[in-house]
């Protein structure tokens, strides 16, 4: 760790990373897939797409024959369903309650930059009781452009009042490391998330891996130690 970094802000990623959503996604999913006469898939087989958004996951279930016009109805129908059904059964992380507690009790911010559209992350938030936790709350359609690009970064350190080199970004998709990396954060790249199983994480540039909440309590208190 850098002697010069001085850790204020701690910013995840969404889906796969702060929060299981995988549960809601993929049941909301499976009900389009079953509306529009199409067979369900399994969570493990479909996981892996969520971070890449509700299309992803639909063309990750569907034959390539599919039409488009198709998928933008199964895809419609699944983001009503998901929006009327946003956090029945999402969960944070094991150990990550614990993780947000740890990061508040050391005096330091913590926020969310997601490509999930505000229709979806605001409501979610509210379920959670997070809103009033989070020193900022960026989403797909918050700013002009979602991650990679490094806007949505740079929103979420103007709204948490913090640079971005105080910062480390946590997530489970390459454009999540590449948009940290980009906006001047540390990065972190958590492998208890929804990553692909062709994936190499290892190769995104993160400045570690994390495979648990645990481990990123312990990368903080490392952080603040120096």
């Amino acid at each position: 760790m850098p002697t010069d970094f001085k850790l204020s802000c701690v910013l995840f990623d969404l889906d796969g990373t702060l929060l299981d959503t995988a549960p809601d996604s993929v049941l909301c999913l499976n009900k389009a897939l079953s509306q529009h006469g199409f067979t369900t898939v399994k969570a493990e087989a479909i996981k892996h797409h969520i971070s890449f958004g509700a299309l992803a996951m639909i063309n990750g279930s569907l034959d390539h024959s599919i039409s488009e016009a198709v998928r933008a109805d199964i895809l419609e129908t699944m983001l009503d369903l998901y929006e009327n059904n946003i956090a029945e059964h999402t969960v944070f992380f094991k150990g990550m309650a614990d993780t947000l507690d740890a990061i508040e009790a050391q005096g330091l911010k913590w926020g969310v930059v997601t490509n999930k559209r505000e229709r979806f992350t605001n409501p979610l938030m509210a379920a959670l009781k997070l809103t009033d936790r989070a020193a900022c709350i960026i989403s797909g359609d918050t700013t002009g452009n979602p991650k990679p690009h490094i806007e949505p970064m740079l929103a979420a350190c103007k709204n948490a009042a913090v640079k971005p080199y105080e910062c480390v970004y946590i997530g489970d998709a390459p454009h999540d490391i590449t948009a940290g990396k980009n906006a001047q954060m540390k990065t972190l790249a958590a492998l208890y998330g929804y990553i692909n199983p062709g994936d190499t994480p290892e190769t995104w540039g993160a400045d570690a891996l994390i495979e648990s909440p645990e481990q990123l309590t312990a990368w903080i208190n490392s952080a603040l130690c120096h």
